[in-house]
């Protein structure tokens, strides 16, 4: 798609997105900012891709239309984050970290939850007339207060988060449903007399609330492996790029990490050996197999004054090539950048999808 030459584009991971229409909330609230071109949110990356025009815009009022609309930027976990990668594998082996540490936490949280409310079931439901039912009662409120509060604090967050900014989603239906649960067993615990005068049985609902909140997680979780499925193309062509370079300098070779290759750097490519960074060839002869860019079998001659490609193998000979192009400019960069952007674009019938949603869930 043609763009504006003088426009600019960047990414933003957004945190608290859980459906389709925190999609088309977030959506909307950065299309209506000066100076915001497009913008289009990925659910299954969690990021948000804006094409904007520098003299109007910039990255604090993206940051501020996201928390409008009730979400959070996520803010880099070191220094290092802040800036650039300049390996496609650093950048992906630090996102895929993040994901697997987040993926083990829901596990972990989900499985105590059902873990909890199917003792708590047991224990009601066991026939047995030693043990009251106020006294199981007493015994459950302690877990189901533990798992109300640690494992449902995120549903509280994001239920509060969507409060402030005047809207309702999936959190807030969680929220509310475990809370009247929860708090009613609260009641039935603390005040069993005012129930048995009632007329009514001392059963509580702890069961219900650790359920409900154990298998709302075990759904993130399993949605989270298929977000991590979704990226499994990237990877793969991520590891196209071999992790290091043969840096040639003052007459000595050493192998050197690719994110420390810059341009016009000499770099040695030996038989069997992938490409790392894309340059021209100024010394040696080779042949190179570039079927992963071209789709073409047969190997490409590579003599002095011929462009190579990073990700493409080295066949036969060995070759001394200076980087033109290195990080996020390569070619291969490029390619993933692309897969990125096809994975986040949408039919207009995905658009008409979130909309509903984010009418549905009120």
């Amino acid at each position: 798609m043609p763009t504006d030459t003088s426009s600019a584009e960047i990414q933003l991971p957004i945190d608290g997105m859980t459906c389709g229409s925190c999609v088309n909330r977030i959506e909307r609230f950065l299309r209506a900012t000066d100076g915001v071109q497009d913008a289009t949110v990925n659910l299954a990356t969690e990021t948000a891709t804006i094409r904007y025009l520098p003299d109007v815009a910039d990255r604090d009022r993206f940051v501020a239309a996201v928390e409008a609309a009730g979400y959070d930027v996520r803010t880099p976990s070191s220094p290092d984050d802040a800036v650039p990668q300049a390996s496609i594998a650093g950048a992906a082996s630090t996102d895929d970290a993040r994901r697997d540490l987040e993926s083990a936490r829901l596990l972990r949280l989900a499985l105590t939850s059902i873990g909890v409310a199917l003792a708590i079931l047991v224990a009601m439901f066991v026939p047995q007339t030693r043990v009251p039912m106020e006294t199981i009662n007493w015994i459950a409120l302690v877990p189901a207060t533990v798992i109300q509060v640690v494992a449902g604090g995120r549903f509280y967050r994001a239920a509060w988060r969507a409060l402030r900014h005047g809207t309702a989603n999936m959190d807030t239906l969680i929220a509310v449903g475990t809370t009247a649960a929860w708090l009613y067993s609260v009641g039935v615990t603390v005040f069993p007399d005012a129930i048995h005068e009632a007329g009514l049985h001392p059963e509580t609902y702890f069961d219900a609330s650790a359920i409900i909140i154990g298998l709302v997680l075990l759904g993130r979780w399993l949605e989270s492996r298929a977000k991590a499925g979704t990226a499994g193309a990237i990877r793969r062509l991520i590891g196209l790029q071999p992790a290091t370079a043969r840096l040639v300098a003052d007459g000595t070779e050493t192998d050197v990490p690719l994110a420390g290759v810059a341009v016009d750097d000499l770099l040695r490519v030996r038989p069997g050996e992938k490409v790392p960074v894309d340059g021209v060839v100024v010394e040696g002869a080779s042949a190179v197999d570039m079927s992963m860019l071209t789709g073409e079998p047969l190997p490409v001659e590579a003599t002095p004054g011929t462009e190579v490609v990073g990700g493409t193998l080295n066949r036969t000979g060995t070759f001394v090539m200076r980087a033109t192009r290195v990080g996020e400019d390569t070619a291969l960069a490029r390619i993933v950048e692309a897969v990125r952007r096809a994975q986040g674009s949408k039919a207009p019938i995905q658009h008409l999808a979130d909309r509903i949603a984010e009418a549905f869930v009120p």
